[in-house]
């Protein structure tokens, strides 16, 4: 098959843009509005879209000034969301938000194996560390752990997680009324897993469904984030704001997959894009700066504070004066590390700062037209910058159907998008293997080598 760019979107009810609330198309009540979330699926799944992506978090701030501002402040758990939308989609994938620091393995284990059979195969497990101490302050703890502690967490859940998918082996079932055999309990298997943070007896109480498991995504570019992608993810998300940079995130994971014995191209690096669309650059410059006269002072300050680590208070700064140093975070040390980068490079006072960033919150920015959006994103694919891009529509539903009335058609004229569903799974439209069962791969060795 000719490589195409793949396409997740990323739809938070309440909308991308930290102002995105206040724009005349956009539902105040979005963010726990089901019918919106249902417009938005089938929108996406129009546009031949292969995922909706949706993020979490586990702590929420009394006031709204939150990184997604206020309309953010309160929304719907991810996989009971999609659950609910996928018997009413057909082909769309649905990529939720768990954190391996906050949940067991068995408990993530057992409902995205139950979200894969409900939607016939077409789930994601976007794997997280959460970094944020109001999550820890909600989970038991004064403060989170560490960065590197969470992330070695994290290695260790994605393996448990992977042995309780393996408990049932795919033809375990045979469910025979005449005989009374219902299934060859040769092949369900336990875990036993014994290690540094879990111990996990097993097996799972769920199958497995057409896909076999899950697709394991994966959002993190610090050394420990590349890490836990290059041995774990088959999707990965990330934040570049230039070409060269990115090239460097995928060369480096391709590179860091193989080392371990991966086939690269079973790794796809799709970073975020969040496209002001217009059918001339006029026009999409005028979506943006309309959009942008709408953010709160206070709403830009809030968000800066969470996205350069939740160490710098900026309350009470000049907000046309430079950003000052952040202390060093445990929470996400990259995106602080890209916030100061952009200050850095155009030399932004807080308040250009904070314009820049509310539309995708460090993800790459792009005002044009369609053509030109197109060019981007071919540049970014054909020059090992991405194998796709995760889409961030600053403001929806105008901002999403945009993109799939204008930018679709013009990939598919060149060539790059697909123009119909290549399969039913999330895995088959994403060109990734089905993963063969453990059990099942040891015991065709045994017999081979007999």
């Amino acid at each position: 098959m000719t490589r195409k760019i793949r396409l997740g979107a990323f739809l938070p009810g309440g909308g991308q843009h930290v102002a995105s609330w206040r724009h005349p198309d956009q539902p105040a009540d979005g963010a726990v509005s089901f019918a919106f979330h249902l417009q938005l699926a089938r929108e996406a799944e129009r546009g031949l879209f292969d995922a909706y992506f949706l993020a979490d978090g586990l702590a929420t701030s009394t006031g709204g000034l939150s990184e997604g501002g206020p309309a953010r402040v309160a929304g719907l758990e991810p996989v009971t969301l999609f659950a609910a939308l996928a018997p009413l989609t057909q082909n769309l994938g649905f990529i939720a938000t768990a954190s391996t620091t906050y949940e067991e393995p068995y408990n993530t284990a057992r409902k995205f194996a139950s979200l894969d059979l409900i939607s016939d195969g077409r789930a994601g497990w976007n794997v997280v560390t959460t970094a944020t101490e109001g999550a820890a302050r909600n989970f038991n703890l004064d403060q989170q752990h560490p960065h590197a502690h969470r992330y070695a967490r994290a290695a260790e859940h994605v393996e448990v997680v992977k042995k309780l998918w393996d408990s049932f082996e795919d033809d375990v079932f045979i469910r025979d009324k005449d005989s009374g055999r219902f299934h060859d309990r040769d092949k369900i298997h336990p875990a036993a897993h014994r290690g540094e943070h879990f111990k996990v007896a097993g097996p799972l109480n769920v199958s497995r469904s057409p896909q076999g498991h899950p697709v394991i995504v994966q959002a993190g570019q610090s050394e420990d984030g590349r890490a836990l992608a290059a041995a774990t993810a088959e999707v990965i998300f990330t934040a570049h704001q230039r070409l060269d940079t990115a090239q460097q995130f995928y060369r480096d994971i391709k590179s860091r997959a193989a080392a371990l014995g991966r086939d690269p191209s079973h790794i796809l690096v799709m970073p975020g894009v969040a496209p002001f669309v217009g059918r001339t650059e006029a026009e999409a410059r005028e979506k943006y700066d309309r959009l942008t006269a709408l953010i709160q002072p206070e709403d830009g300050v809030a968000l800066l504070n969470q996205l350069t680590g939740g160490t710098l208070d900026l309350r009470g700064f000049d907000l046309d004066g430079p950003l000052p140093p952040a202390p060093p975070t445990e929470g996400m040390k990259s995106r602080q590390a890209l916030i100061r980068q952009i200050a850095d490079e155009n030399g932004f006072t807080i308040r250009q700062l904070y314009q820049w960033v509310a539309s995708a919150r460090g993800h790459y920015t792009v005002v044009g037209s369609a053509r030109q959006i197109a060019d981007t994103l071919q540049e970014w694919f054909e020059n090992d910058g991405a194998d796709g891009f995760n889409i961030l529509p600053p403001w929806l539903p105008t901002g999403l159907t945009d993109f799939v009335d204008l930018v679709i058609p013009e990939l598919q004229r060149r060539g790059l998008f697909r123009t119909e569903y290549e399969g039913r799974t999330l895995r088959a439209n994403l060109g990734l293997p089905f993963p063969t069962n453990r059990h099942a791969a040891a015991r065709a060795a045994r017999l081979a080598a007999e």
